[in-house]
């Protein structure tokens, strides 16, 4: 685990996630207006009441309350005239979160909740564990993948959804719940008593690749991500080169950022910077910097990060520095552009508002921020000239929003076959991706207990493809060779990851995920981050048709 403490400055929030205890805020008057206060002290500190404007605004809903042909409540307008505040900040950042959703809100931050620590999806009609956690009341207790949720306590569970189980098997930690369970192989359902507990959904996955590469992905950043990060790495520490993925990466903790790319980069290194306003003071801003604490875990060993367009916010961070450091390739699309930060304060009734109150900028000061409207559309404007900035190599980048890859590559695109299968599959209503993840399930467990071979058997798939054909998926649309291929590689993934076999659901994946295959031949051909430079750079002018950079000379020898 990462013991680190960095000088925080306020509450920041990062594509909609909080990022530091209230703790690590320095105790000063001007953040104190960060916290709730009474309405007495609302009124001194900005005299909304005493001004003209607020005392019309104020009247304006007495006169509505008083004489609006419908009668509405006070909080109902109150509730519409905050809303309409937020609209007209023009941050499509801003909301104000109930109690409720505070609560979802953490959930997703921290990933930690309170239960017994399973995944659970409906198969074959009935809510299922899929997963079962390490170290948590549920694998104490002897769950297995593969059960099915009979009851929760007298509640008979049988046609619930996973929304209703999941909502009946969580609970405050320490109290307990009763799951009833049919699992095969047993005549009678089995009951289990099992405490509740404060439980950590991992955030990183991570496998060896081709026997030779690391391979790590960050689907969120989360509490604790980058301890995972690191464990990953203590994992992998004998592979040639890392490649970590952060597509599809919303973001997260701005701290868990900042951990994250300690974890690659030199001590005194800069991590990232912010500029923030000042609170209570107009037209006033505040600067904070960060840089590497630690040494780095895995020094020199060639590395490829992986972005998309959906890579965003504390995702970028890490990209960024890694990026502008150049201790990493960037291979992949350009990423979503969120460089601004939020800060989630409390508000009286156990509510908070969330805000943009700064920017933050990669270590040689690039802008990562794409202006977007309400609908989170980009506002992107014609430049003449690009900006941009040098690195102290000498490489140019792009400083006109998101992280701009080294290596440009687009993600696999469906051929008209495939596209005609997910379009027949949602006309007649097959649920294709249920389907797939059923079948592999099955097929998984009867590789577990011996009933099958460890790999995906060709007369169980022809079944399969028979069974969406009955269905309603038709015919002439299953029997294109595009299509079945398609099909039988995510059968295949589904397949391999339901039997843990990471690795080899990852050279599935390979097989159409461009931009992962890229990784792999970049990093099996490099012996060095500086190999890997020299290769990228000959793609790059390949890919624009420009004449490729010419090999270095090796030094010349000493006569003898």
């Amino acid at each position: 685990m990462i013991r680190r403490t960095l000088s925080i400055s306020m509450w920041i929030l990062l594509s909609g996630f909080l990022l530091f205890p209230a703790s690590a805020a320095p105790q000063s008057a001007d953040t104190s207006r960060g916290t709730a206060t009474s309405p007495g002290s609302r009124q001194e500190t900005h005299g909304l009441e005493d001004g003209r404007e607020g005392q019309v605004f104020l009247e304006a809903l007495r006169t509505i309350l008083d004489h609006h042909r419908t009668t509405f409540s006070d909080s109902l307008l109150w509730e519409e005239a905050l809303n309409g505040v937020l609209q007209g900040l023009n941050d499509p950042y801003a909301t104000v979160f109930t109690a409720e959703e505070w609560n979802a809100f953490q959930e997703d931050n921290t990933g930690e909740y309170a239960g017994i620590g399973v995944q659970i999806t409906r198969l074959n009609d009935r809510v299922t564990i899929t997963a079962v956690f390490r170290q948590t009341p549920a694998a104490e207790a002897g769950l297995m993948v593969g059960d099915q949720i009979v009851a929760v306590g007298d509640s008979d569970a049988r046609e619930w959804s996973v929304d209703q189980a999941r909502d009946s098997i969580r609970g405050p930690a320490g109290t307990e719940v009763r799951l009833t369970l049919a699992r095969e192989s047993l005549p009678e359902p089995l009951t289990f008593p099992i405490r509740r507990e404060n439980v950590h959904v991992p955030s990183v996955t991570a496998s060896m690749i081709n026997d030779s590469l690391g391979y790590i992905q960050v689907d969120r950043m989360a509490e604790g991500s980058s301890s995972e990060v690191d464990s990953a790495l203590l994992v992998l520490r004998d592979a040639k080169g890392i490649i970590l993925d952060l597509r599809r990466n919303p973001g997260g903790p701005m701290v868990e950022s900042l951990y994250m790319a300690d974890i690659f980069l030199d001590r005194g290194k800069s991590l990232a910077a912010m500029r923030s306003r000042t609170p209570g003071r107009p037209n006033e801003t505040t600067s904070e910097s960060w840089a590497a604490r630690i040494p780095p875990r895995i020094p020199g060993k060639p590395m490829v990060v992986l972005v998309d367009g959906f890579t965003a916010s504390a995702a970028e961070i890490v990209a960024g520095a890694l990026q502008d450091h150049e201790r990493a390739v960037v291979v992949g699309e350009r990423t979503f552009g969120k460089g601004v930060v939020q800060t989630i304060l409390p508000l009286p009734g156990d509510r908070r508002i969330r805000i943009t109150t700064g920017d933050w900028m990669t270590p040689l000061g690039r802008s990562l921020h794409i202006p977007r409207d309400l609908e989170g559309r980009p506002l992107r404007e014609e430049l003449d000239n690009v900006p941009s900035i040098v690195t102290a190599g000498g490489r140019v980048l792009r400083a006109d929003g998101g992280v701009y890859p080294d290596l440009v590559v687009a993600d696999d695109t469906l051929r008209t076959a495939e596209q005609a299968l997910l379009v027949e599959s949602a006309r007649t209503g097959v649920p294709l991706t249920l389907r797939i993840a059923e079948f592999a399930f099955e097929e998984a467990r009867k590789a577990e207990d011996g009933t099958r071979s460890p790999e995906l058997d060709a007369a169980a798939f022809h079944s399969f493809v028979d069974g969406l054909r009955s269905e309603g998926v038709p015919a002439e649309v299953l029997e294109h060779p595009d299509a079945r291929a398609y099909l039988h590689w995510r059968v295949r993934m589904s397949f391999a990851d339901r039997l843990g076999n990471t690795q080899a659901a990852l050279q599935s994946q390979a097989e159409r995920d461009k931009v992962l295959e890229e990784a792999i031949r970049l990093l099996e051909k490099a012996g060095s981050q500086a190999d890997l430079f020299a290769s990228v750079d000959r793609e790059a002018a390949r890919s624009r048709g420009a004449p490729e950079p010419a090999p270095s000379l090796p030094a010349a020898g000493k006569g003898g």
